[in-house]
């Protein structure tokens, strides 16, 4: 075969901490090439280097055989070089089509084509991969899922000769993400390349040919193939041992603290978003809510932070009716919230991690009161969390932007889990973290429980919610169609995801 994607000796350092350190990787082509290791290992820092948005402080980057200089995504894609990034570049208030279309007319190559045209092409592109999305709705009324499939049919109306996919599955179902990993497949058959980054072992082994893997900005193992590997070998590679999440006791918890009852909403669209929902969050009990992304589970997490309010319908907290609450008077009554868009939601990206961990305390009197704000203690304590929740890359005065997506998200939860919470709402609080952090935050979500915390865990990997819940109700257009308690069988609740029961 022939190299695709080659980096050879490449460096890269943020804020003096090194992100890359004699990094090396080589794709070819007529191959998937799975990219491993854990959050902050470097695995989106070097292709984020090929698709021109990083530039490396040293080193070599060839594309078929030939040093290049990346200079910028422009660049990238005259090479022939598309990424679908975890975190989106999508133009919020423009439809999909139009958000393609702009992609492509601006590209390196220079293309032009109606609109008209453009729809016709998602609607074949998202036929061929098993997708379904309307070219015309707007990008700020879709679910995260649905923007993901938004990224992932740009990137592929492209015209991109090497693929780089960052956790393309993340929200994907089972039956999506294989369909996707099919026709990866058949593009890497026609002389194509693509790189996966993904924390899915069973992916890696039903779909890669080979596999690279990164530790801590180093390159561990490289170009292996997955014939002579086990995912074992695998863990013990990314990781240095055996991680395992596990799953917690069912428990049938104490006093309803938080209550949704008979509750409506509609998107800006006019389309229904929770029909007549109703919901009880019992204090030491993890409640997990599993669906296909796009049935209201934004929507739902929206109403819980405050930046939604209801149509219809009561909300209650510990036993008290709100009638329009706002994220701060949430707070004040004990419900935090991890976000599923931890730089849109969760974080400031340009404020020090510091700064992020403060910021929810500022009103309790921990760091200081009105007037004035005691910075030392917001060192010593940002500095302490950092050491207990393992925010790898982190100093108290590192901009948030530059830790990755899993110690960003270690960032969030040590932020809303410092504080005496009553309600926790975590919303996909895994999508996109190795299987050590996976594990970790599964951890929290314990110990939170152990401090009688209600947890509602709204998450579209159906692993997670079985893995985790005490008890799992199921969302399908927005209205509740099912509820089990632990043990739940996962057909069953598949099947009403799905709407087939």
């Amino acid at each position: 075969m022939t190299a695709a994607l080659e980096f050879h000796g490449v460096h890269k350092s943020f804020d003096g901490n090194p992100a890359l350190v004699d990094a090396f990787f080589t794709a070819e082509r007529g191959e998937v090439h799975a990219l491993l290791g854990e959050n902050g290992a470097g695995k989106s820092t070097l292709m984020n280097i090929a698709c021109g948005l990083y530039a490396p402080d040293h080193g070599v980057v060839k594309v078929d055989g030939q040093s290049v200089v990346i200079d910028g995504p422009l660049r990238a894609g005259v090479l022939g070089i598309g990424m679908v990034h975890q975190h989106f570049k999508l133009v919020e208030n423009m439809t999909v089509a139009e958000n393609i279309a702009f992609c492509h007319m601006t590209g390196a190559a220079g293309r032009r084509e109606s609109l008209n045209g453009v729809k016709k092409r998602i609607a074949d592109v998202s036929r061929q991969i098993g997708f379904e999305i309307d070219p015309d709705r707007r990008i700020d009324t879709l679910s995260v899922s649905e923007q993901q499939r938004t990224e992932i049919i740009k990137v592929m109306m492209g015209g991109a000769e090497i693929l780089i996919l960052d956790e393309p599955t993340a929200v994907l179902t089972d039956e999506e993400s294989i369909r996707l990993l099919d026709q990866l497949k058949l593009f890497a058959g026609q002389g194509k390349s693509v790189v996966l980054i993904t924390h899915k072992l069973r992916e890696v082994f039903s779909h890669a040919d080979k596999v690279t893997v990164m530790r801590a900005g180093k390159t561990v193992a490289a170009g292996k193939n997955l014939g002579d590997m086990s995912p074992s070998d695998l863990s013990r590679l990314m990781v240095g041992e055996a991680t395992e999440s596990g799953s917690l006791e069912p428990r049938t918890g104490g006093d309803t603290v938080l209550e949704l009852k008979h509750v409506s909403a509609t998107r800006a669209n006019g389309t229904t978003a929770l029909d007549d929902l109703s919901i009880a969050l019992r204090a030491g009990q993890v409640y997990g809510l599993a669906g296909v992304g796009g049935n209201g589970q934004t929507e739902l997490a929206e109403t819980l932070m405050g930046i939604r309010h209801l149509e219809s319908g009561e909300f209650l907290l510990g036993g008290k009716q709100l009638k329009k609450p706002n994220p701060r008077q949430l707070h004040a009554r004990g419900l935090r919230c991890i976000p599923a868009e931890r730089y849109i939601y969760g974080l400031a990206g340009d404020l020090s991690v510091m700064d992020n961990f403060a910021v929810s305390h500022l009103g309790n009197g921990k760091f200081g009161h009105a007037g004035w704000i005691n910075r030392r203690a917001i060192f010593r304590g940002t500095q302490e969390v950092i050491q207990e929740y393992d925010i790898l890359g982190a100093t108290p005065t590192t901009r948030a932007r530059l830790l990755s997506g899993g110690n960003a998200q270690k960032l969030v939860l040590a932020r809303e889990m410092s504080g005496n919470a009553s309600v926790l709402l975590a919303h996909s609080p895994t999508r996109g973290l190795d299987v050590r952090a996976y594990a970790a935050v599964h951890e929290y979500l314990r110990d939170a429980c152990k401090r009688n915390v209600a947890i509602l865990l709204i998450s579209e990997d159906l692993d997670e919610v079985l893995a985790v819940s005490d008890r799992v109700g199921v969302i399908n257009k927005g209205r509740l169609v099912g509820e089990f308690d632990a043990p739940v069988a996962r057909d069953a609740v598949g099947q009403l995801m799905v709407g087939h029961a």
